[in-house]
């Protein structure tokens, strides 16, 4: 059996994050989260975990997450929580979920239904 180089003992992660990278041309009918700056966002996500310690925790970079509309979306799981990054604010809370479970409610992607 091979040795895990990171000397990990089992496979996966705590918390995996998927933040979407996607870019549509400037012309496209639907917005794009990489030209809102997705790509510097999960970076600074990224950092931010891996300087507080969070070695159990992965964010990477994802296609489309098909909720562009929404401002630059990431999915955390496994609790399945889809987010809105607006800001270097809103890494922080996430951050935050990243650490503790706690959903930052007010970054949640919610859908109006229509009956």
């Amino acid at each position: 059996m091979p040795t895990d180089p990171k000397g990990r003992s089992s496979v996966g992660y705590e918390r995996h994050v998927f933040v979407c990278g996607h870019e549509r041309s400037e012309d496209a009918a639907r917005p794009s989260c990489s030209r809102r700056g997705s790509l510097d966002l999960m970076r600074l996500l990224k950092t931010s975990a891996k300087q507080a310690g969070l070695h159990n925790v992965r964010v990477q970079k994802s296609g489309c997450l098909d909720f562009c509309e929404f401002g630059t979306t990431c999915v955390v799981y496994p609790e399945g929580v889809w987010y809105s990054i607006t800001d270097e604010n809103a890494v922080k809370d996430i951050l935050q979920h990243l650490k503790t479970g706690t959903v930052a409610q007010h970054l949640e992607i919610k859908i109006d239904s229509k009956s």
